[in-house]
């Protein structure tokens, strides 16, 4: 799918056939066609009537239930976990830069190749050369944390005005908590913002007397303090909505499309398993994956999975862009740092007493 812009805009009648558009997902990434029409339910029960496909489903279900709740009753307190979670809290300073990384590094590709976030939304770099641009220049002043807050609101802009030019850029949903997560934090440490706003903030400093613009930094930490601890709920429930969409409408919703990934790579040869059963089990994995994230239910176990399912992705198909899952990487990264954070089961379940707060370097002025 191609999309070209202009000055002029694409014009309400426009706006509506590309509201019109059916969503892509990632099995778009790596196939040539959306594969065959097959009716979403009637394909699920007929996976189902075949007694093996739906023992393996349900022993799979029953396993991963029973041991949650053998956990949750038994509550160990296993040191490992106990001082790598220490560790953790104490790398939650530097999970503005994590999330700096995984969203700069893939908006200067988009730049460079031409797409609106999603590759499969591409538009013409020569005849859009300012949209190119502003992609470029979005990704570098991120990575560098400069006006990390500023250029966050543009990011966050520019996503809504593609999101309404073609909704196929729902595909990189995973970039709204992450623009929303810098927003709060600003560029955190390394970064250029933290560097310039010591110079400035310091009497008698020649930088000072000409950016007094950095002083502004010190105000905004200060107000958005108090919504600092809020930022691993909002990351997770980003990625968990990101999770739930990829396995609900790329895989459950157009299985042609899932069965298409299956025989092109020969995933059956992997796992000699009937192919719907494939496109269910995806389906129903991302699914699985994206809840935990949202409620906050073994959170890092959840991230730790995601790791899983984006590393089997890139090594099993490679056709698959890495760019397109370097954003990913790096929210499941801030969230395994920081743990599921308030708003979440994990919380108010209670936690081991030797657990620390996980909250307390991002809520630090």
């Amino acid at each position: 799918m191609s999309v070209v812009l202009s000055t002029g805009g694409l014009g309400l009648p426009g706006l509506w056939a590309a509201l019109a558009r059916r969503p892509l997902a990632h099995v778009d990434y790596v196939t040539d066609g959306p594969g065959a029409a097959i009716d979403a339910v009637q394909f699920a029960l007929e996976v189902l009537s075949n007694p093996f496909n739906a023992a393996v489903l349900a022993v799979s279900a029953l396993a991963v239930a029973g041991g949650a709740a053998a956990y949750l009753w038994v509550r160990p307190t296993i040191t490992d976990i106990v001082i790598l979670r220490e560790k953790l809290a104490g790398y939650t300073d530097l999970v503005p830069w994590m999330i700096r990384l995984s969203v700069g590094l893939p908006l200067v590709g988009a730049g460079f190749q031409g797409y609106l976030f999603a590759p499969t939304i591409t538009f013409d770099t020569a005849a859009n050369p300012l949209v190119r641009l502003l992609f470029i220049g979005l990704g570098f002043f991120i990575l560098f944390g400069l006006a990390t807050r500023i250029v966050s609101a543009i990011g966050l802009g520019t996503y809504v005005s593609a999101l309404f030019l073609d909704p196929g850029v729902v595909l990189a949903l995973e970039y709204v908590p992450a623009f929303v997560a810098l927003l709060i934090l600003g560029g955190g440490r390394p970064s250029a913002d933290d560097m310039l706003q010591a110079v400035a903030s310091t009497e008698g400093t020649y930088y000072g007397r000409v950016d007094p613009v950095h002083l502004l930094k010190g105000f905004l930490d200060r107000r958005t303090q108090p919504y600092r601890r809020f930022v691993p709920t909002i990351v997770r429930v980003g990625m968990g909505l990101s999770f739930i969409y990829l396995g609900l409408i790329q895989k459950l919703a157009q299985p042609g499309s899932g069965l298409l990934v299956v025989e092109k790579y020969d995933l059956t040869a992997v796992v000699p398993v009937d192919p719907g059963l494939w496109v269910l089990g995806a389906g129903l994995t991302e699914i699985a994956v994206g809840v935990a994230l949202i409620v906050g239910l073994f959170t890092r176990g959840a991230a730790a999975a995601s790791f899983v399912l984006f590393t089997t992705t890139l090594f099993g198909l490679p056709d698959d862009p890495v760019l397109a899952h370097v954003a990913l990487f790096g929210l499941a990264s801030a969230i395994f740092t920081m743990g599921a954070g308030p708003l979440s089961l994990d919380y108010a379940i209670g936690r081991p007493a030797e657990e620390p707060d996980e909250s307390a370097g991002l809520a630090a002025d």
